[in-house]
């Protein structure tokens, strides 16, 4: 079955940075594009960026333009949420998910399986 598993969150103060990984099993990993999406305490899940199935197509809210990068290694099943410049608004939840489609997408309709979520908490 479809699995995917994210890694990396903690406890951080403002400025620091993080590197979140996915590793994903039970699908053709290549044939989807990816996102990860964040849900604050008392917020609705919002996406943050979203991958294609071969890296070369990328996407990012603007809130997080310049300071977060995704990429995805084919090769490892994996994909990776590389956070820099963290501010306390980054505090949440960070879930993994596998698209329906090849292109990224920021719908959350868009998206068949999510991971369980690795916490990302920014003190001030």
């Amino acid at each position: 079955q479809v699995q995917l598993v994210e890694s990396g969150g903690g406890l951080v103060q403002a400025g620091d940075s993080l590197t979140l990984s996915c590793a994903a099993s039970g699908f053709d990993f290549e044939y989807s594009a990816m996102g990860w999406f964040r849900q604050a305490p008392g917020k609705e899940r919002e996406v943050v960026t979203g991958v294609s199935r071969l890296g070369s197509i990328t996407d990012y809210v603007d809130s997080v333009k310049g300071r977060f990068t995704i990429s995805r290694d084919n090769t490892k099943n994996t994909i990776y949420l590389q956070m820099n410049s963290l501010k306390p608004e980054d505090t949440a939840v960070y879930y993994c998910a596998r698209a329906t489609k090849s292109s990224p997408s920021r719908l959350p309709q868009d998206y068949a399986q999510w991971g369980q979520g690795t916490q990302v908490t920014v003190s001030s």
